[in-house]
């Protein structure tokens, strides 16, 4: 070492003095260094270099526990990934279940009404509330809060009706039709609402909307909207409040009427005298 460094010196000296030559011939050719010096030199790059190892070995040490602690990260990960399937059910039913999930989402979202619901909890439902071990599959983070949205599509689809048309026939009403496709003649409002703008078609000469709901034609097709149950009980309000209304028109009407027969038999009496 002690020779290396004393050829590593003579090299450097020989660059710097051939370097200043280049410069400048006129300048002062360099002082040969002593070996007092020269020996300083040594101890400061001895101790910047034990300085230096010191700083190696503490990065070694710390990239040792590092890998320390992953191994021991990576051996709980795989226990916890064990213990998990072990309570939930394998990975290959996983992977068959996240499919029999997706297509039993893609089904709940295009639910048609209650008989589509029915089919739905009948052939479709049980492969997701048991899939895995005692049902656990649906409970993982991935599938949880998609079952709960499903299962209240599904509640929902079943107070559902299914859209449809209807053609008007002779003695027909629309609290008379909305009885015949709901089940409720209360719930005639949401078939006005749906066609008083337009119906799907009318004959020549026949209304193309309904802006009185008392007055409806044979031959008009109307369209029959599908209705949560929400929207049943907001239709049997209106229809409740219509109803009122018109009671309040007839009972005026009928004070109207008698007031006139009234004032006939008054005038009746007046001729007889």
């Amino acid at each position: 070492m002690l020779i290396f460094m004393m050829v590593f010196s003579l090299a450097v000296f020989a660059k710097v003095s051939v370097a200043q030559d280049d410069d400048d011939d006129d300048m002062e050719e360099p002082v040969e260094m002593d070996e007092e010096t020269w020996q300083a030199q040594m101890d400061e790059y001895t101790a910047r270099k034990a300085d230096l190892q010191t700083q190696i070995d503490a990065c070694n040490a710390e990239i040792n526990t590092l890998k320390d602690k992953l191994k021991d990260t990576k051996e709980r990960e795989t226990n916890a990934g064990m213990a998990l399937w072990s309570l939930v059910g394998s990975k290959s039913d996983y992977e068959a279940y996240k499919t029999k999930f997706a297509d039993a989402e893609k089904r709940v979202n295009n639910c048609k009404g209650p008989d589509d619901a029915m089919d739905i909890e009948k052939n479709v439902w049980p492969a997701i509330t048991d899939g895995g071990n005692k049902g656990y599959f649906k409970c993982l983070d991935e599938f949880w809060s998609r079952y709960n949205a499903m299962k209240k599509k599904i509640e929902d689809c079943k107070g559902k009706v299914d859209a449809s048309n209807y053609t008007v026939v002779k003695g027909d009403c629309l609290s008379k039709i909305a009885g015949a496709k709901y089940g409720s003649s209360k719930l005639w409002p949401a078939i006005w609402e749906a066609n008083k703008n337009g119906v799907v078609s009318a004959p020549p000469k026949v209304a193309k909307t309904i802006p009185n709901p008392n007055l409806i034609y044979p031959g008009q097709v109307l369209k029959i909207p599908a209705l949560t149950d929400a929207q049943k009980k907001e239709m049997e309000s209106k229809s409740s409040m219509y109803k009122g209304t018109k009671k309040k028109r007839v009972s005026k009407s009928t004070t109207t009427e008698t007031t006139k027969k009234t004032e006939v038999k008054k005038v009746d009496t007046t001729k007889k005298k």
